[in-house]
């Protein structure tokens, strides 16, 4: 055997060798691996606030008034949440002509005034529990817990409860049943405020925590501060001012409640900065009660002889949503009959409605 056979077989016998060491110390293990561990996704918050595309970015609660009822429904007018429902009725739960209705502080219940019933209720938004607030349902008067007429019933962060007493003349800020102060003169309807105001009919709370109320006879629209001083009083440029509402740059949108009807944003002086009241077709108003801006900058408007709540592009000058047939009254899905308020609630993921989150002012 030549010295080159050797060193062949010397190294196919290490390569053998190699081998079988190899083989014997994986025997009985895996090869050995990287794992990862994934993470978790984040749960979605349900709180999240989703902006709808559209004019209505929301949902949008209506006091459907001749249909003694309140709806929430939202840009695809679909019906979220409702009041009375048909076991509402059997329980005997129901309104009588339901007039603006505002979400209470923390978003747990809706505050309405029964404008014609003379009486203010709060209704638990997830039991559907009604809780007279004040008032004696159905019978108007001036003595302690009668109103006459009331409009726009807000309650404020701290439980009071404000309300125009429209034909008392008087604004009221009620706690537990008393009332604890007010603005005006019971039954005495002259304007000379702070001391007498005429027929009222808004009274919106504002962030200093003063009062933009609005006057009826002789379209005036007062501010009131904290403790009830007048700050500013002006006539605005309408026929019937309805509900005054404060806007960003000191400015304020309010309804002109008649026909054809308008909405208009002045300055503080009662100077008009903008005005939307075709004066006939399709988009002319009947006698509107309330527009408020929502956060997209587009107003929405309740038209209440047409039956109606539209919503106008500022900018455009054009009705580019509605909820209603206009001049048409029903109670059908889509319809409405007379519509006399509303406000904005803004929606999370999966249209839930973020009730807690609407806050006045």
């Amino acid at each position: 055997m030549t010295w080159r056979v050797v060193i062949v077989f010397a190294v196919l016998a290490a390569i053998a060798l190699i081998g079988a060491l190899v083989h014997r110390s994986g025997a009985g293990s895996a090869a050995p691996t990287t794992t990862t561990t994934a993470k978790p996704k984040p749960k979605p918050d349900p709180n999240r606030v989703v902006t709808l595309p559209g004019p209505l970015p929301g949902g949008l609660v209506i006091a459907d008034r001749g249909n003694d009822r309140i709806l929430l429904v939202d840009p695809h007018r679909r019906t979220l949440w409702s009041f009375p429902t048909a076991r509402d009725r059997r329980l005997g739960r129901h309104l009588v002509f339901d007039d603006d209705t505002f979400v209470e502080p923390g978003g747990k219940a809706l505050v309405t005034n029964e404008e014609d019933n003379h009486d203010i209720l709060s209704i638990d938004i997830q039991t559907h529990a009604v809780t007279n607030l004040y008032g004696h349902p159905g019978v108007s008067g001036t003595g302690p817990g009668f109103l006459h007429t009331p409009d726009d019933a807000y309650v404020l962060p701290d439980g009071t409860m404000t309300v125009a007493d429209a034909y008392n003349c008087r604004i009221l800020f009620i706690r537990r049943q008393r009332i604890v102060r007010q603005i005006g003169r019971t039954g005495v309807c002259v304007h000379d405020p702070p001391r007498t105001l005429g027929s009222v009919n808004g009274d919106t709370p504002l962030p200093d925590g003063g009062v933009l109320v609005s006057e009826i006879n002789g379209s005036w629209i007062d501010y009131f501060t904290r403790t009830g001083k007048l700050r500013l009083s002006f006539q605005a440029p309408v026929s019937y001012p309805s509900d005054p509402q404060p806007l960003p740059g000191r400015r304020i949108l309010l309804a002109d409640y008649t026909k054809p009807g308008a909405a208009v944003i002045l300055d503080r002086h009662g100077n008009v900065l903008w005005r939307y009241g075709p004066a006939s077709g399709w988009g002319e108003l009947d006698h509107p009660s309330l527009a408020i801006m929502l956060p997209n900058g587009d107003v929405a408007i309740n038209d209440d002889y047409d039956h109606r709540v539209v919503i106008v592009d500022p900018k455009k000058r054009r009705i580019v949503w509605q909820y209603g047939h206009r001049g048409t009254a029903g109670r059908a899905h889509g319809f409405l009959n007379t519509p006399d308020g509303m406000d904005f609630v803004p929606l999370g993921p999966h249209e839930k409605p973020l009730w807690f989150l609407v806050h006045h002012p």
